[in-house]
């Protein structure tokens, strides 16, 4: 299945990305979740407001979907400030980072999602740029080439990347603040619900509300899908509020489960386990199995099923869990003892 067909997927797409610019908060005080994070930089961006100074450059890291772009926004908004938004593959010249740059306003916010992917020569230019406020440019060409450094006003980098561990040491040093998002709680999840659903101008009720943040896998991407799809069912069915009846009904349809798993989750569970007799089972074998890539078992379905505990990672291949068994239904074999001591082993 390709990534952009499922429900299920925190990738962005196309669609996501129209709606969100209508469901994204603009203020702190509307941006639900992420507690932690929102109090200090509230205390970071009121000490910038009041020195006049820009404020420090901020990395943001953690799953996608959970909001790292518009809590960019925020600050930017927060600061009464410019805000300037690319993503690191889109800078594929020199020429291009200095273009931006020499165009910020002072303190502006400058946003580059997906910063693990700059190219080397863009990121090394970009150390003067957020240590000292100046670039330098190359006239000329040949022996009668020189250096010029041009200044640049002040303003703040916000990175966001989903792969913290891929940005070089030097690049990670010349941020100041480093903010890591984690998932949403059911609860939080049902507030961004409800709000969204007051946006799109249909009624939800609690209940439904709760049933959705539930099987939204802890992320508000997915959240806001979800409610677009079942939005979709309660407008066919000619019904001016979203029941919990109607949302269990359509996340059936959906062949979305009670704990966010999709079809394609239940089906690799149930290769490791029937086909495989629980495993352990390589990566190759399974993607075989199932008729899936590797790559995307490994970075699409893999990360919730073992943040859910249902499959772990040994030195011989993919385990499945008593609780995979437990959630699908099936009886532990007798071989489970066997499979126990797997579950030891050191990961992969």
């Amino acid at each position: 299945m390709e990534e952009d067909e499922r429900i299920l997927t925190s990738t962005r797409s196309d669609e996501d990305s129209e709606v969100e610019n209508t469901l994204r908060p603009k203020t702190m005080s509307e941006y639900v979740g992420q507690t932690k994070i929102k109090s200090n930089l509230e205390v970071f961006i009121e000490a910038a407001k009041k020195r006049g100074d820009s404020l420090d450059h901020v990395l943001l890291y953690g799953p996608p979907g959970l909001g790292k772009t518009t809590l960019a926004s925020i600050i930017a908004n927060e600061l009464g400030v410019q805000f300037r938004q690319t993503s690191g593959p889109a800078i594929e010249k020199a020429g291009d980072l200095a273009a931006i740059l020499t165009n910020l306003e002072e303190n502006a916010v400058f946003f580059i999602d997906e910063i693990h992917r700059l190219n080397k020569i863009i990121e090394e230019m970009l150390y003067p740029a957020l240590e000292d406020f100046s670039m330098d440019i190359i006239l000329g060409q040949g022996p009668s080439a020189r250096t010029v450094k041009l200044p640049l006003k002040k303003f703040t980098l916000i990175g966001a990347t989903t792969k913290s561990g891929m940005i070089s040491s030097p690049l990670r040093d010349r941020f100041g603040v480093m903010c890591r998002l984690e998932s949403y709680s059911p609860e939080e999840l049902k507030s961004i619900i409800e709000r969204s659903a007051k946006i799109i101008g249909i009624h939800v009720e609690q209940s439904a509300a709760f049933e959705l943040a539930k099987r939204s896998r802890g992320t508000p991407r997915i959240a806001n899908r979800l409610l677009k799809r079942v939005r979709d069912f309660a407008e066919v069915e000619c019904s001016s509020k979203i029941t919990q009846e109607l949302a269990q009904k359509a996340l059936d349809l959906l062949e979305v489960d009670e704990i966010g798993l999709d079809f394609v989750d239940r089906r690799i569970l149930t290769s490791i386990i029937k086909t495989f007799e629980g495993g352990p089972v390589g990566l190759e074998t399974l993607a075989a199995a199932t008729g899936e890539d590797s790559n995307t078992i490994e970075d699409m379905y893999e990360p919730y099923l073992l943040q859910l505990g249902f499959i772990k990672r040994t030195t011989r291949g993919r385990v499945c869990t008593p609780a995979a068994y437990r959630h699908l239904g099936l009886k532990i074999p007798k071989n489970s003892i066997l499979q126990a001591s797997l579950f030891d082993e050191e990961d992969e």
